[in-house]
């Protein structure tokens, strides 16, 4: 499957769930917009777009169990519904591990081992305080501390004009 083929397989888990489907869409384009311009290979920008798409697989199934959709629980529950998720797109086990790891990994803003985890965290960022409505000084303040890649800064800075 390509990365397009992935995003509808999502958009029917999703099940209908406009939040959602429109916060992994987002996240996505985010995503594949940083990676592009940072100059990602093909199998890293592969791996992140497969992430960024699947990154709150455990989203529903947090909410149902837990009552919210917490981004510690979403850790530790996406990882496995993501290599099922993926177990049929022809993907590599090594991608499926990469992509498992990183939705395991998608709020945990220290020991960030590559372009692709690093450009998640960024993309994510950027879609959460658009929705949370974060204020300027917190967004500013995550940009100096987390923010890595300069088109990352340069977008969130763009979006949120700080």
């Amino acid at each position: 499957m390509n990365v397009s083929e992935i995003m509808v397989k999502m958009i029917e888990y999703s099940n209908g769930n406009i939040h959602d489907i429109g916060h992994l869409t987002h996240v996505w384009t985010y995503a594949k917009t940083i990676g592009e311009l940072e100059g990602l290979d093909r199998e890293t920008q592969f791996i992140l777009e497969a992430a960024a798409i699947t990154h709150d697989i455990a989203c529903p199934l947090c909410r149902e169990k837990y009552g919210s959709a917490d981004g510690k629980r979403q850790e530790e529950e996406g990882p496995a519904l993501a290599r099922a998720f993926l177990a049929d797109t022809g993907m590599t086990p090594a991608q499926i591990e990469r992509v498992a790891y990183l939705v395991g990994h998608h709020h945990t803003l220290h020991g960030i081992d590559g372009m692709d985890y690093q450009i998640l965290i960024e993309a994510d960022y950027i879609v959460n305080a658009c929705e949370g409505g974060y204020d300027k000084k917190t967004v500013e303040a995550f940009i100096e501390k987390h923010m890595r890649t300069e088109s990352g800064r340069r977008l969130a800075r763009t979006v949120f004009q700080v």
